[in-house]
């Protein structure tokens, strides 16, 4: 087996350690036969509102009616394309066809990387520019086109703009932060495994990412040069057979860096190997990839993908700006897939530190069949203070959604604990005490309400309600 992640595949994505040797611009693997198979798929009375492009392997629309929305579902193989991306790339990428825009791979290729490239799309303010010519080391400035379709030109106070675009605050490290808050290095028996919890791992598959959050726990280790292509198959084969090792591991997350920027090829090696172990019941992908980088979202990964259930996937995403046509038929893809989805959000100051925003993101991902599972408190990585909020702030903010939308709508609201103390769930205090046999709750309307709770004896005699949990109802 060759000691690196490498292949002359045409899937391979430039900037992780893969050979890519020819980027073809189409996505070979979505392509259909013709145009004449494709026409079949688009019903014959499609109004639209503004520009269709249909060519030979791939259908790229702009949603604006029921009707296209229906027509994206009902051909597998269609490219959806926003507003917001359309205006963006006739005005920074005028000669990029549908199809390269469509291609992840080009994605990849022609991300903004540096100032000088961010300088053509944005006003960057002086304090953005200096932070970015200044910085040095892991976690560089990288975000996709389709990305920075979404990002404010003029303003830096944006939510989407803040979370992808370095500022001088980054510099300010206060005592309690730390490179690696968590201690994961600290439970890691193999490279780039973690075991902390007694039955199941993380599995550090990559250290690339299509788009680089200012805000990441692991920020000591994507997008360092060197780090990037660390990850090889020796690697993956001494986890492995360490997971092999110890039946009590039942449940493997993959994440990274991003799972998803790695080759289906790839992925789909990992996979099975982990499905040919016996005790491992579920594997889980963390990933943001549907968030930044939808067209990775192909018809040929959510076949591959559903070969291996029990399948669950965990996606990144920050705030509602986020959800549009691109997202919302990536994540469709996934969910007919059959792979549950669940979101994970950290709680960012200035971006969604309000029960409105938060609101509307979770309330937005249901209907793109995505359960809003964590909202974290943020970790205290260097560099970070800016974006972390009280604890206060973050049990205001889920009182605000708790009984005000569904309860599909209400995430876990935790804190990683640092030193590697594992997730710790918090909510409002809702149990306001006894009051004789009766249990006093306060429900989201801040009314009490008495539950009959019978008093019960104590090993040392003395009286006390009933024992309550602390999960979330």
């Amino acid at each position: 087996m060759d000691d690196d992640i490498s292949s002359s595949e045409n899937d391979e994505p430039p900037g992780t350690g893969f050979i890519q040797p020819h980027l073809p611009g189409i996505l070979l693997s979505t392509a259909l036969p013709s145009k004449a198979s494709l026409r079949q798929h688009v019903p014959k009375k499609l109004k639209t509102t503004s520009r269709r492009s249909v060519y030979e392997g791939v259908i790229s629309f702009t949603v604006k009616t029921d009707a296209l929305k229906r027509a994206c579902k009902s051909n597998s193989d269609a490219f959806v394309s926003g507003e917001r991306s359309l205006h963006f790339r006739g005005e920074f990428f005028p000669g990029i066809s549908d199809r390269e825009w469509n291609d992840w791979r080009w994605q990849l290729t022609n991300r903004i990387r540096d100032l000088a490239g961010l300088e053509k799309i944005l006003c960057l303010s002086d304090e953005e520019r200096r932070a970015i010519s200044e910085h040095r080391g892991p976690l560089p400035v990288a975000i996709t086109p389709y990305y920075a379709s979404l990002l404010d030109r003029a303003d830096p106070l944006q939510p989407l703009r803040r979370t992808v675009v370095k500022s001088g605050q980054e510099n300010r490290i206060l005592p309690e932060e730390e490179a690696d808050p968590l201690n994961e290095d600290g439970d890691t028996p193999v490279p780039g495994l973690v075991h902390r919890y007694p039955d199941r791992v993380l599995f550090l598959t990559t250290g690339f990412c299509s788009v680089y959050c200012r805000y990441c726990t692991r920020s000591r280790l994507v997008g360092n040069h060197g780090m990037e292509t660390g990850y090889n198959m020796n690697q993956w084969e001494t986890a492995v057979a360490y997971i092999e090792q110890h039946r009590e591991i039942r449940d493997v997350v993959l994440s990274g860096g991003d799972p998803l920027t790695l080759p289906d090829s790839r992925i789909e090696w990992l996979l099975r190997r982990l499905r040919s172990i016996d005790h491992v019941e579920i594997i889980r992908i963390g990933t943001k990839v549907p968030a930044v980088l939808p067209q990775r979202i192909t018809p040929a990964l959510s076949r591959m993908l559903r070969r291996y259930h029990p399948l669950w996937m965990s996606l990144h995403f920050t705030h509602p700006d986020e959800l549009t046509p691109e997202v919302a038929l990536a994540c469709n893809r996934l969910a007919d897939a059959g792979i549950p989805l669940g979101s994970q959000t950290v709680l960012l100051k200035g971006i969604n530190d309000s029960a409105e925003i938060m609101t509307r993101l979770n309330q937005g991902l249901l209907k793109y069949r995505v359960r809003p599972y964590y909202l974290y408190q943020c970790d205290p990585v260097q560099g970070s203070s800016h974006f972390r909020t009280t604890v206060d702030k973050g049990l205001e903010v889920l009182a605000g959604l708790r009984g005000h939308t569904t309860g599909y709508a209400v995430p876990h609201y935790v804190i990683d604990a640092p030193g590697g103390g594992g997730k710790i769930p918090l909510l409002p205090n809702y149990v306001q005490g006894h009051d004789g046999t009766a249990l006093v709750l306060k429900n989201y309307r801040g009314n009490l309400h008495r539950y009959p709770d019978p008093i019960r004896q104590t090993p040392d005699g003395m009286e006390a309600g009933s024992p309550l949990g602390d999960e979330p109802l």
